[in-house]
């Protein structure tokens, strides 16, 4: 990272803030997700930072996307990001773990990472084992909290069930309007257990726009009609809505960074929550 002062990443009267876990620490309702980054880094980095600039304070990445580097640069000269980052499966293992970790922590350019997730689960090795490396890194002083993604909710319990000292604060999962599969328990399970649920791929990698779900957008539009918004702000806003939830929607280029930041700036009423659930 630069030495030269950082910049403060402030909140934003737009944005919505949730706490994270049951920790104290605040993040953006909506956050910025970095997969299938490195088309064109400059643009996607300046993505980043217009989204930061507009109260997003939540990066995520994962060293398997290989755009840690991307969000190294976009954030040099900011301070009080939070950054998320994911170690890959096949590192697992106690001192594949370490190494992973120690080898992100380069690419990200900082001393500790704020949030690590286990990207997919691994029954090939001991959840304990891969736990206590985890564990091991907080102690250290290189990783804040820790995460799973794409974890079913028994594996979550069994994650959880192999930490001595710390808490599981997040899970990741996809999730929007048409990928409905985190309600069918994990859902209420982490809004009662108080683990923040991080939505990915939240406009469903753009299907909601495909001919085929003509009715949604039209329904989508008719609504953002009434808070001048567009049909993916209120599809964001539909998720964010629940407690326990933000979306990390990717944004390749400083318009869609605005927009998708902008998608916490109102509150959809009861009525039209309905609406959208009752789409599927």
């Amino acid at each position: 990272m630069s030495t030269t002062k950082k910049k403060i990443a402030r909140w934003n009267d737009g944005m919505e803030y949730k706490r994270l876990g049951k920790t104290r620490e605040k993040i953006s309702a909506i956050g910025i997700g970095t997969w299938k980054m490195g088309v064109e880094p400059k643009r996607e980095a300046e993505a980043i930072r217009a989204a930061v600039e507009r109260g997003v304070n939540l990066v995520d990445t994962a060293e398997m996307y290989g755009t840690e580097h991307i969000v190294r640069e976009a954030l040099d000269g900011y301070d009080n990001v939070f950054v998320a980052t994911k170690v890959s499966p096949s590192h697992f293992r106690h001192d594949d773990l370490i190494r992973a970790c120690n080898a992100s922590l380069e690419r990200l350019g900082v001393r500790e990472i704020d949030l690590y997730q286990l990207h997919w689960p691994n029954n090939s090795i001991p959840i304990k084992e891969t736990m206590q490396a985890m564990e091991e890194l907080v102690k250290q002083g290189k990783i804040r909290h820790i995460g799973v993604s794409n974890f079913s909710l028994s594996e979550l319990k069994e994650a959880q069930a192999a930490l001595k000292s710390n808490e599981i604060v997040s899970e990741q999962v996809e999730y929007s309007i048409l990928v409905r599969e985190p309600e069918h328990g994990l859902l209420d399970y982490c809004k009662k257990e108080r683990i923040t649920l991080i939505a990915y791929s939240p406009l469903a990698r753009g299907a909601i726009f495909e001919k085929k779900y003509n009715a949604l957008q039209m329904r989508l539009e008719g609504i953002g009609s009434k808070y001048k918004k567009s049909a993916s702000q209120v599809a964001l806003n539909w998720l964010i809505r629940k407690e326990p939830v933000v979306a990390i929607p990717k944004a390749g280029n400083v318009e869609h960074a605005i927009e998708n930041a902008e998608a916490a700036s109102f509150r959809l009423s009861e009525q039209d929550l309905k609406e959208v659930n009752g789409f599927l």
